[in-house]
């Protein structure tokens, strides 16, 4: 009956485990890059026209060279979110040995 037990919880912390450093494996680590190029977002016409305004939270994934290569919006207006991905694929950051994820926070006011 014991070793059932020590089996099964043995079975149990090894999924709990994998779960944990799946979850972690997921998630972008932060990292800071320098901006060399920040492109300002084009505020849309309808955002204008409906006095919408907040914050577009994105994580961009920027290659080796500073240029980014994906743009992932995690929260904001969607009106504001093509706006800001479109401005944040302009951007340009300083050159690195390899890729990171960068954690991007872009505010639109009228």
């Amino acid at each position: 009956m014991k070793s059932r037990i020590t089996i099964a919880l043995i079975v149990l912390l090894s999924i709990l485990s994998f779960a944990s450093n799946s979850a972690h494996a997921q998630e972008p680590p932060d990292s800071v890059r320098k901006i060399l190029t920040r492109v300002a977002p084009q505020y849309p016409s309808l955002a204008r026209s409906m006095n919408i305004r907040g914050n577009v939270r994105a994580v961009a994934f920027v290659a080796p060279n500073g240029t980014v290569k994906s743009v992932e919006v995690k929260g904001g207006h969607p009106v504001l979110a093509e706006a800001a991905q479109n401005a944040l694929r302009k951007w340009k950051f300083e050159a690195a040995s390899h890729g990171t994820y960068e954690i991007i926070e872009i505010r639109f006011a009228p």
